[in-house]
């Protein structure tokens, strides 16, 4: 890590810490040379593999942008879908891995969603999982159907 203050190739870890969220280390460094002292904050990058095999950062924004087609006339907030994506990058980091292929973030978007909103799920996951039939949208109602079964009244 080079100086900001005199370039100096090289600098000393004083102390490190993980951010309140968990997701970015904090290290306080000191340069051998000129004594300065200053922050870096470090974070694993996220990478997205696209089908056509081309390498991108991953972008929340994205997340958002493909989930609010599927959430137009419902009631989710962009404070809601700002969350959905936060959940998604969380989920992605909590695999360890660091590159994904775009089917994969599909899949880690579709549980998210599904509580949020059942209807936009099921228009999510028509196009991600390409219904060709009203069987497929039965099945998926039907599965709907059948977690609210299973969960416990809130009275």
């Amino acid at each position: 890590m080079h100086c900001p203050f005199c370039r100096h190739p090289d600098s000393r870890v004083i102390d490190s810490r993980t951010s309140d969220d968990g997701l970015s280390i904090r290290r306080r460094r000191q340069c051998p040379e000129c004594g300065g002292r200053f922050s870096t904050s470090e974070t694993a990058a996220l990478t997205v593999i696209k089908r056509s095999g081309a390498v991108e950062p991953f972008l929340r924004s994205k997340v958002v942008s493909g989930v609010s087609k599927a959430c137009q006339g419902r009631p989710v907030t962009d404070d809601d879908l700002a969350l959905l994506a936060q959940k998604v990058e969380e989920a992605l980091r909590a695999t360890g891995q660091s590159a994904f292929e775009t089917g994969d973030i599909g899949l880690a978007i579709l549980g998210p969603l599904r509580d949020l909103d059942e209807v936009a799920y099921l228009r999510f996951a028509s196009v991600y999982r390409a219904f060709d039939s009203l069987e497929d949208f039965e099945e998926a109602i039907a599965d709907l159907r059948a977690d609210h079964r299973t969960e416990p009244s809130e009275d």
